[in-house]
């Protein structure tokens, strides 16, 4: 049997002419790790971390990225802001490609993106004070300002904090604390693009909404556009105009949230949004149960990457991949990558 991924088509998912309100644009990124092995450690696999991802983030908007723990969604935001070099695929900021761009070139970018980490205790140098931490990317980035204990005191009371936090260790704060400390690192120098790796998934549920709040308050006050990456549906539909759902590396649907949640296509879609709770405790739903287990991304299964823990499997779900097509769902496009609907 021929593997068919080699002969699917690439870029072709979503229509991504750069229009002038796109701001952030991939196209067919793929990333994939080697996998080695044996006395003279070779390369014995790979592994499709990504493969083949096409997206686009008009300005100002929030483009959230879900799927299961392992997906790829990380690696993918990863790529985008430049921390990995992708494999193959383009990714455009303001139509310029800034995949694979030289040290100068990432730097320049860098003013432009920015990231907000998963763990807000990790990313933070536990050496440094939350003064010098923030004032770090004025020194390396060679801009005015940020100099003056005042000026980051000002900063610290944008996210909430103290001005007087700046003396301080990130051991002596709080997680949320923290991550408002990791926000205001990720807006020191006025970027357009903030890449948001589950900024909440660590904090307890008491806290997450308050650093949601914080989060859309900046996008409005600042014009900011985020890529905001989560397992969790029920907080992603609170913050996003737009939602991809990614399984094993794959893009499988994307539309607007609110089609999204109201109208789910791809059968893993439905599971995931099944199993977000309701706010009735008397309240019943049909909850979507997956067989079996997510297969190994260093060997992804032929055809649709979802057909072994599809209930609606069909023979050619095994032999050929499905490409995101467009659906009319109430005005809108949908994108779903589905051959029940081909």
């Amino acid at each position: 049997m021929t593997d068919s991924r080699e002969k699917q088509p690439k870029g072709r998912h979503i229509d991504l002419s750069l229009k002038p309100d796109t701001i952030l644009s991939v196209m067919g990124l793929t990333k994939h790790f080697p996998v080695r092995g044996g006395i003279f450690l070779g390369q014995t696999g790979v592994v499709h971390a990504v493969d083949d991802v096409s997206f686009s983030i008009k300005k100002g908007e929030t483009l959230g990225l879900v799927g299961e723990s392992g997906c790829g969604k990380t690696t993918l935001g990863r790529c985008v802001v430049g921390l990995y070099p992708p494999t193959s695929g383009t990714v455009f900021l303001h139509g310029k490609n800034i995949a694979l761009g030289n040290p100068r070139q990432m730097k320049s970018m860098r003013l432009q993106m920015q990231m907000i980490f998963q763990d807000p205790f990790e990313s933070l140098n536990a050496r440094h004070t939350v003064g010098e931490i923030l004032r770090e990317k004025y020194v390396i980035h060679g801009r005015k300002g940020g100099k003056t204990d005042k000026e980051i005191g000002a900063l610290l009371e944008r996210v909430g904090l103290s001005g007087d936090d700046i003396h301080r260790f990130p051991h002596e704060f709080s997680g949320g604390q923290r991550q408002r400390i990791g926000i205001a690192r990720a807006i020191t120098l006025d970027p357009e693009v903030i890449i948001c790796d589950e900024p909440v998934s660590a904090l307890d549920v008491s806290v997450q909404s308050q650093i949601l709040n914080l989060m859309v308050t900046l996008q409005r006050e600042m014009g900011l556009t985020y890529l905001f990456i989560s397992h969790d549906l029920a907080v992603v539909k609170h913050v996003s105009d737009r939602i991809a759902v990614m399984y094993l590396g794959k893009i499988v649907e994307y539309a607007k949230a609110r089609s999204l949640y109201e109208t789910p296509y791809h059968p893993y879609t439905r599971a995931l949004l099944s199993a977000i709770p309701l706010p009735d405790p008397l309240a019943r739903k049909q909850r979507i149960i997956l067989k079996g287990e997510v297969p190994s991304p260093e060997n992804p299964p032929l055809g649709c990457r979802f057909h072994t823990r599809c209930p609606h499997v069909m023979d050619r779900c095994s032999k050929v991949e499905p490409l995101l097509k467009p659906l009319k769902v109430q005005g809108s496009t949908h994108f779903t990558a589905c051959h029940l609907y081909s």
